[in-house]
Formats: C-alpha cells, sequence, structure tokens
C-alpha cells in the first residue's frame, strides 16, 4: 500500500512539474533597443575617462615629486628631508582617497551608475514579469546572465521580442 501511494505520489510531481510553462530571455539584447540604456552607458563611460585622468594626474603630480626629492635628496638636510618626504606622503593619501572616492564601492561613478542604469533595469524587469504573466509562464531565465547558463534553449521559448514589444521598441532595430 505504501509503495502504490509513494508511486502515485511521484507520478503527480512529475505531472506537476511538467505542466509548469518557461521562457528565457536576452537581457543584453533587449537593453541594447533601449535608446536611454546606450545613453546612460555613454554618460557613464564618459565620466569614468574624467575621474581616471583626475587621479592620473594627482598620481603623475607624486610621481615628479618623489623624482624631485630623488634628485635633490644629497643636498637636503634631515629635517628638509622628512618634510618632503611627508609631502609626498600626504599627496600619495590624498591620490588615494580621490581614487576611492571616484571608483570605489560607495564612490562617485557607482553612485552615478546606480542612479542612471536601476530605472532602466527596473522597467524591464516589470515588463518581462507583465509579459511572462500574460503568457502564462512560471519560470522566466536570463540567458545573458553569468549566474544562469543555459546549454540549450528552443527560440520557441524566448521572449525577448515581445518584451521589446511592450516597451515600445522594434524588435531588430538596435541602438548605435
Amino acid at each position: 500500500m505504501k509503495k502504490i501511494f509513494l508511486a502515485s505520489f511521484l507520478l503527480l510531481m512529475a505531472l506537476g512539474v511538467s505542466a509548469q510553462k518557461m521562457a528565457y530571455v536576452d537581457t543584453e539584447y533587449i537593453l541594447k533597443h533601449v535608446p536611454d540604456y546606450k545613453s546612460s552607458l555613454t554618460q557613464i563611460e564618459g565620466l569614468s575617462k574624467q575621474y581616471q585622468k583626475e587621479v592620473d594626474d594627482v598620481f603623475k603630480e607624486v610621481e615628479a615629486m618623489y623624482k624631485a626629492y630623488q634628485a635633490d635628496q644629497v643636498l637636503l638636510t634631515d629635517d628638509m628631508r622628512r618634510r618632503r618626504e611627508n609631502d609626498i606622503i600626504e599627496k600619495e593619501k590624498k591620490a588615494k582617497e580621490l581614487q576611492r572616492q571616484k571608483f570605489g564601492p560607495e564612490g562617485d561613478l557607482f553612485q552615478t551608475r546606480t542612479k542612471l542604469l536601476k530605472p532602466i533595469q527596473e522597467k524591464v524587469s516589470s515588463t518581462i514579469a507583465e509579459v511572462a504573466k500574460n503568457k502564462y509562464i512560471d519560470f522566466v531565465f536570463d540567458k545573458s546572465s553569468e549566474s544562469t547558463m543555459m546549454i540549450y534553449a528552443s527560440a520557441n521559448y524566448d521572449i525577448s521580442n515581445d518584451v521589446i514589444i511592450k516597451l515600445g521598441f522594434k524588435p531588430g532595430t538596435l541602438v548605435k
């Protein structure tokens, strides 16, 4: 009796699993159709280059100070040597602080990136959820995500174009 009950239970579980519908999207593909995403990336890239130049300039100043110190070292008194060393160390600390302030996990670039991209990503995510609900899909996997890997996916289940249409854009017309 227990064996029959267990077999029936496993059969019902297998039928339940097969009734679930799954789909996948390619968020990289979807985001390439969103003009705001492309312009945000361009803006972030420009800001990154600007910040990197600022940081590089300060480190170049530190390097120039150090080279000048090395050249003058034999002519300096102990007191003058210590002061110049301290100046170099302070300048280097300021350069590292500027680098952390611009590129750190709480830095300006990270905050700007979050401010610009988060609304776009949330809109795409909610649109994916809406399309999935309308198509009675139980699971949607992100094909472009590194954490979820797909070995094979039938094109019949790709709802990326539906999401692009729902966002108000035309599939196949990538933003340049």
